[in-house]
């Protein structure tokens, strides 16, 4: 082990080596800051990169660009509020947060410092246990997945918010609507209404970006102010890089759990932010600031995101199953090199094996340095008028959508995700217990039907399994004593006035049935098939009517019913009216882009966009929109072309040829 370590370090210390890990350092890092492309689909552009390098310089560029994808999706994540990747989900809910109150340099700094940790933890830790690892995953079956998914959805008592019953009955929704296209055991398709698109399910990238950027746009058009309300605040950059020092012990356990939970094939790249976001929840004292900017929301997802690519590692290495789609696209990039990945990995090729578990090292050292060095002057962006900025961000989020299946149905889905985010958000329903939900629907299901026909319910005395139901029960547990009684958040406005709540109560009712009639076309959607395809949908169909019909009977209970819950930002119920039409009529500024790229395509579609919001919304001059509407038609273009991506052509297509600039690759 001494020598292959040796001789892993040796390689490494190349000049070659290490330019091509920079190489593939900076690739990642501008991949992966633009919503949408990275992970799978960022690991995929840049795939042909590799052609024509030999075999050293591809594996160093290729791991620097695993790497720092889950470091550099941050960005967007803090600064704007969208998800640059299913890594990054969890970081949301807290640094967004932060940026709004002119923190942004904090937030950055610490996530990018919690980022470094992890990924040297997880080193340090595959380092040790490499060769132990092979008998400890091969231990894994259904059953032991199948809890780990449970375990995964405890964390919505966490994510709950102040109403357990509503972040359940998002949790139910999220796995219906994952639970949306073809039955994993059978193939039977379900859901779909006769529509083609939801054949493969709804991608995660709408539905991540739907949830939680859609809202937050339109709701800081309503308010029409920098994403910092007060300013950007000063000295705020090393107090970042404190917070992970005072924390230390928490980036420690965090990365302790992505590297364990990444080398779990097929959990790893979901999942595993949510586990840290829901551990720091759970052990910490004060509750009371989390999702509202606590940089201990930031610290555990960021550290246990890089460090679970660690983890990944073992599966992809050792048996060549992929922990993750990334790491899918990882062994096909290996496979091209000639790189055979199985046993042999921890035997006759565990210098190769440690190389890359230490190049993956300092490529997050590399980029969390090359991150944190721009963190300052990037966050400046939230201190720009919004009106200003919105524009570029609907671009970059209906770019972002559209790159998931590449039909124009994906920027169809985000206006419907986005409208239900919305409505999520303004209802008080937690977000991030849908997120959950919808993210671990299908590997629930999946592996549910198989423990079920493999082990029967003796899978309940596995080993593996007990540990993990212990732990999931003491998760839930920990949940139900940091939420409080569920029926006293549900009735806690008396003071309001009758018509006041009835005026509030009318929307909720509205939106609960619009609910249970989804609900109910899913379960009889799901009752038409074999019992083995409608075995989960029915389960959580059920349940969930009923958490859904128990709210609504709560609305019904009396006037002082749920109006704290509608919207806490809100005093009376005419000022929330009134901005509550607003934040519905700022959403169709999404629609509008939409609306020209069919008719002219994505890239003539920005020009325009730009100059109707410009003029109508932000009502700049003349010379201020033409300067930024060029300037977001130069900068599609580029992108477009260099990342060999594709845009909607839209119907002008079909017949003008249009110049290179404004058309599609060439």
């Amino acid at each position: 082990m001494v020598e292959a370590l040796l001789s892993a370090l040796a390689n490494l210390a190349t000049l070659q080596h290490l330019l091509h890990l920079v190489l593939g350092v900076l690739l990642g890092l501008a991949v992966g800051a633009f919503p949408g492309l990275g992970g799978i689909a960022g690991l995929s552009i840049m795939m042909p990169f590799l052609y024509g390098m030999d075999t050293v310089s591809a594996l160093a560029t290729l791991v620097g660009l695993v790497a720092v994808i889950p470091t550099s999706d941050t960005f967007t994540s803090v600064l704007m509020g969208i998800p640059g990747s299913s890594a990054s989900q969890a970081t949301v809910l807290d640094g967004f947060p932060l940026s709004q109150k002119g923190e942004a340099s904090r937030a950055l700094a610490a996530a990018f410092s919690a980022s470094l940790m992890g990924g040297i933890v997880g080193a340090i830790i595959l380092t040790l246990f490499v060769q132990i690892a092979r008998p400890l995953i091969l231990t894994f079956g259904s059953a032991e997945l199948f809890m780990l998914a449970l375990l995964g959805l405890s964390m919505v008592g966490v994510l709950s918010g102040a109403s357990l019953i509503k972040g359940l009955a998002a949790c139910g929704l999220g796995l219906m609507v994952g639970s949306i296209g073809g039955a994993p055991a059978t193939g039977e398709f379900r859901m779909t209404l006769g529509i083609d698109y939801l054949y493969d399910g709804l991608p995660l990238v709408i539905v991540g970006i739907g949830l939680f950027a859609f809202p937050e746009i339109t709701d800081l058009l309503r308010k029409n102010q920098a994403i910092a309300r007060g300013g950007l605040i000063k000295g705020k950059w090393f107090q970042g890089v404190r917070d992970v020092f005072q924390n230390w012990f928490l980036c420690l356990r965090c990365a302790s759990i992505g590297t364990l939970i990444g080398a779990i094939p097929g959990l790893g790249g979901t999942v595993v932010d949510w586990i840290a976001y829901g551990h720091v929840v759970q052990t910490a004292k004060d509750k009371t600031q989390f999702g509202k900017g606590d940089i201990r929301g930031v610290l555990a997802p960021e550290s246990a995101n890089n460090a679970k690519e660690g983890g990944g590692l073992v599966p992809t290495l050792l048996f060549g199953i992929p922990g993750s789609g990334a790491m899918a696209v990882f062994l096909g990039g290996m496979v091209l090199l000639g790189i055979e990945a199985g046993p042999a990995m921890v035997s006759s090729g565990l210098d190769l094996t440690y190389t890359i578990i230490w190049s993956l090292a300092l490529a997050n050292v590399i980029g969390a340095g090359s991150c944190m060095f721009l963190a300052r002057p990037i966050s400046r962006l939230t201190a720009i008028p919004f009106n200003l900025l919105a524009p570029f961000m609907i671009m970059v989020v209906s770019f972002a959508a559209f790159q998931a299946t590449r039909q124009f149905m994906d920027l169809v889905a985000l206006i419907g995700i986005g409208m239900l985010g919305v409505a999520l958000k303004r209802f008080g329903w937690s977000r991030p217990a849908f997120l959950i939900g919808f993210v671990l629907a299908s590997q629930a299901e999946s592996y549910l039907n198989l423990a079920v026909q493999f082990y029967g319910w003796n899978m309940l005395t596995r080993p593996g399994v007990v540990i993990i139901l212990s732990i999931t029960i003491a998760s839930v547990w920990f949940s139900s004593r940091s939420n409080k009684d569920s029926k006293n958040t549900e009735i806690q406005s008396e003071n309001a006035p009758h018509t006041a709540q009835a005026k509030i109560k009318l929307p909720q009712i509205l939106f609960l049935t619009g609910l249970l009639a989804f609900l109910i076309y899913s379960i009889w959607s799901s009752l038409q098939l074999s019992p083995l395809g409608r075995m989960f949908p029915l389960g959580i169909g059920f349940g969930t009517v009923c958490l859904c019909f128990y709210l609504l009977m709560m609305l019904q209970v009396g006037p002082e019913t749920n109006a704290a819950n509608y919207d806490l930002e809100y005093s009376t119920a005419s000022k929330t009216n009134e901005k509550h039409t607003a934040l519905w009529r700022n959403a169709i500024w999404f629609a509008v882009l939409i609306g020209i790229t069919a008719l002219v395509g994505f890239q003539l579609g920005v020009l325009f966009f730009f100059i109707v919001f410009l003029k109508l919304k932000a009502l700049q001059n003349w010379h201020i929109t033409i300067m930024l509407s060029v300037a977001a038609l130069l900068l599609i273009s580029f992108l477009t072309n260099f990342l060999l991506v594709e845009l909607p052509a839209g119907l002008l297509s079909f017949y003008i040829d249009l110049p290179w600039l404004l058309g599609q690759l060439q």
